[in-house]
């Protein structure tokens, strides 16, 4: 299979013929009434923020259909898509084993607000087959389950201080929905309306890949910290991959201090690899959250840890945390179905193979032309940035003035069929369903819209 996948994406990508004029926009009629209509609706016609596609040219698409590698918008447009739903879609839209399963147990209700045997199923599918947690609670999302982690971690060490990274997102939950200040170590400032400061003081925020801040941080707030967060591998504000010998100082320096390392592989966990990023890097974080790749893309989230940390969770602890969606029977099965296959021998290698040429063939092309663009990849897991540098591992390190380069690639993908998250900060997912046929269509579109994007460099 690699060596197929080399030859599909091997070549004189100097040589290749590339078009350099713009395509005509697609048509965005529908969309565009539902968008004005939404907006009559929701603050800014959006049920999440970037949706709206305020960082890139024209009105958002209302999605109408999903299936394989595919999107069809409500104007008919189809798209070969690498946002899927923004990751969990790691066998491709709608598919066939995962929606079979859903349909067989919604014929015996949607929810009960109570447990069911899919929940002991799908744990026991998650717990034989990844080493960093012995007992686990389902939530209803990613973000829910970063929030609980995080009181897990206060209630377990019994401080109240978190430390996070600039650069990386954990959801909107108030204590970490906030941002560095001016100095190396600083408390967060909230990012948000809403958020109180005296919540945000709890916070401490540091930059990424810096290993002098941390050690500053310990022994300024010395003895007050629970927990250090960090993204498996941070992929929320660009692709910030860091080195193993950065996680081991940052597993190294939470030991030392009694304060437990979360690991948030809502992005990362169950895609590059079952274990996620933990055992890409064979890290031992202290407490793992995972998102809705763990119920194949349904409202599911999940956290984790041993059975002493996890002991502290309410009714067996006193450390609260409920809800009636936790372990909703719909979610446990479509993670069912997606983890068995998953699971699947040769599941991941084939899949990061086939991510890795993709991302090489067409950084290869901008090098060949000596454009200033990167491509970064890790597992299944890609970002372009138009950059030089060969290594980004902060946010500091992103140029905000490239984004403007990046607008004008997202209309050209567009209007050539590909979809991306309509930000250049985001990064794009290449899933089970893409096949080399969709891959070497969507790489030749983005040869194309990257000459374009330079022509007048």
């Amino acid at each position: 299979m690699l060596e197929s996948l080399k030859k599909m994406f091997s070549g004189n990508e100097e040589d290749m013929p590339v078009n350099t004029g713009s395509k005509p926009d697609i048509s965005r009629e529908k969309s565009a009434e539902l968008y004005a209509k939404a907006k009559t609706y929701f603050p800014g016609g959006v049920n999440s923020p970037v949706r709206a596609f305020k960082s890139v040219y024209g009105t958002p698409l209302f999605i109408q259909k999903g299936d394989g590698c595919y999107v069809w918008d409500a104007d008919g447009n189809q798209f070969i898509d690498f946002c899927g739903s923004w990751g969990p879609l790691i066998l491709g839209h709608n598919p066939q084993k995962v929606r079979e399963k859903v349909t067989e147990v919604m014929q015996n209700g949607m929810s009960f607000g109570a447990p069911t045997a899919l929940e002991n199923e799908l744990a026991e599918l998650i717990i034989k087959n990844n080493k960093h947690v012995e007992k686990i609670r389902f939530t209803s999302s990613g973000t829910e389950a970063v929030m609980s982690a995080i009181r897990l971690a206060r209630g377990y060490t019994a401080k109240d201080k978190i430390l996070k990274f600039e650069g990386c997102y954990h959801g909107h939950s108030d204590s970490l929905l906030v941002k560095a200040g001016s100095g190396l170590v600083t408390f967060g400032e909230t990012s948000s309306l809403g958020v109180p400061k005296s919540f945000a003081e709890e916070t401490i925020v540091v930059p990424l890949n810096d290993k002098e801040a941390l050690k500053l941080a310990f022994a300024e707030f010395k003895d007050q910290i629970a927990a250090v967060i960090i993204e498996g591998v941070p992929a929320n504000n660009g692709l910030l991959i860091q080195d193993a010998d950065y996680i081991e100082f940052l597993q190294q320096i939470c030991k030392e201090n009694g304060a437990l390392l979360i690991f948030d592989e809502v992005i990362t966990g169950f895609r590059l690899g079952f274990e996620g990023a933990a055992g890409y890097y064979g890290a031992k974080p202290d407490i793992v959250t995972y998102g809705k790749i763990l119920g194949g893309g349904l409202p599911v989230g999940m956290y984790g840890a041993s059975a002493e940390i996890m002991s502290c969770i309410s009714p067996d602890g006193g450390v609260y945390q409920a809800g009636t969606l936790s372990g909703n029977p719909v979610a446990m099965a479509a993670g069912i179905a997606q983890l068995t296959e998953l699971l699947r021998s040769g599941f991941y290698k084939e899949l990061n193979n086939k991510a890795a040429e993709f991302a090489e063939s067409i950084q290869r092309f901008a090098t060949a032309r000596n454009y200033k663009f990167k491509v970064f990849n890790i597992g299944s897991i890609f970002w372009f940035a138009f950059t030089d540098k060969d290594k980004i591992q902060s946010a500091a390190d992103i140029d905000p003035a490239s984004m403007e380069k990046f607008k004008v690639m997202h209309r050209e993908l567009l209007n050539r069929g590909i979809y991306l998250g309509p930000s250049g900060y985001e990064v794009g997912f290449v899933s089970a369903a893409h096949t080399k046929i969709e891959l070497e269509k969507a790489k030749r579109a983005i040869l194309e819209a990257l000459d374009i994007v330079f022509r007048n460099k």
